[in-house]
């Protein structure tokens, strides 16, 4: 893998890149760090929402939308794993298929493999190839919705949360995190009844628990299926993009992924370590689990 075919935009080196990333291969890192310096460019979107939401129909009209602009755009789309193989088992996104032949189009699917937060381990990493390679927008399209999935606002400039009428008390479920890390609601499916509803429900929730000093998320009903309220769905995600947020949230996500990738690196020195004989021996009293850290701190991971 070569880094200038990357920069230049090799469908071919992009995706031989993306598998060694997403198979964590030795080579990946040195690549990462010589294409680091180039990213920082690309607009980061993150969408989530409840499973049959529409999520991946919508992607797909933001994918028409930007490249009747002629935006190059890529999509990571975070699949469930499967648990057999390990690989995404919704793999072919056969919704977005008809971008498949669009050379401005980079479509990857990668499985989570039990990594929590809606996120595969490498997205970011992932995210980062794409930025480097020149891909102007990259949507992130995670598994579902749910406590975990708020790892998303970590890695994104605007995450967008997509809602739909009819599917149970859709506020409720926003209490577990999601209210807070959203920057967009999309009401899908906008044609079901009680799509009105909801839309004052999310607007009243936004009344009473948000601070007055931030601009509350918009709220966008969208009929996807037929490509209604994309352009509307499209602006408003630009619209939180305007102002000096978008670098204050790039320190704040770099602070998180430092500390991750510096807590990954140290176990990385204790892989001889028997994590379930030292629980046995906790679990049992036989030791105390602060004494074991201390002795494997002590030990600097040699």
């Amino acid at each position: 893998m070569r880094a200038g075919e990357i920069l230049a935009g090799d469908t071919r080196a992009i995706a031989r890149a993306a598998t060694a990333i997403e198979n964590r291969s030795p080579d990946a890192e040195p690549l990462l760090r010589e294409l680091f310096p180039h990213t920082g460019k690309a607009i980061i979107v993150g969408i989530t929402g409840a499973p049959g939401s529409g999520k991946s129909t919508l992607v797909d009209q933001l994918v028409r939308v930007l490249r009747e602009e002629g935006r190059r755009v890529a999509v990571i789309a975070v699949d469930p794993s499967s648990p057999f193989s390990g690989g995404a088992v919704l793999g072919d996104r056969i919704r977005m298929q008809r971008h498949h032949d669009d050379p401005g189009v980079f479509i990857r699917s990668m499985a989570t493999r039990g990594w929590l937060g809606g996120l595969a381990r490498t997205t970011t990493d992932m995210a980062l190839l794409l930025d480097a390679a020149g891909y102007e927008y990259v949507l992130i399209e995670t598994v579902g919705v749910g406590q975990d999935e708020v790892e998303i606002a970590r890695l994104a400039d605007v995450t967008v949360v997509v809602l739909v009428p009819g599917a149970g008390d859709a506020v409720q479920a926003l209490k577990a995190g999601i209210m807070e890390i959203a920057d967009v609601f999309v009401i899908n499916k906008a044609d079901f009844p009680g799509a009105g509803a909801l839309e004052r429900e999310v607007k009243t929730s936004l009344a009473l628990g948000s601070g007055s000093e931030q601009p509350k998320p918009p709220v966008v009903l969208t009929v996807a299926q037929e490509g209604r309220g994309i352009a509307e769905a499209l602006a408003a995600v630009r619209g939180r993009l305007e102002g000096g947020d978008r670098c204050r949230r790039a320190v704040a996500a770099w602070s998180v992924a430092l500390r991750e990738m510096l807590r990954e690196r140290l176990l990385e020195g204790f892989s001889d370590v028997n994590f379930d004989a030292a629980a046995a021996e906790v679990a049992s009293r036989r030791r105390d689990p602060y004494s074991l850290v201390d002795e494997w701190i002590a030990r600097g991971g040699q």
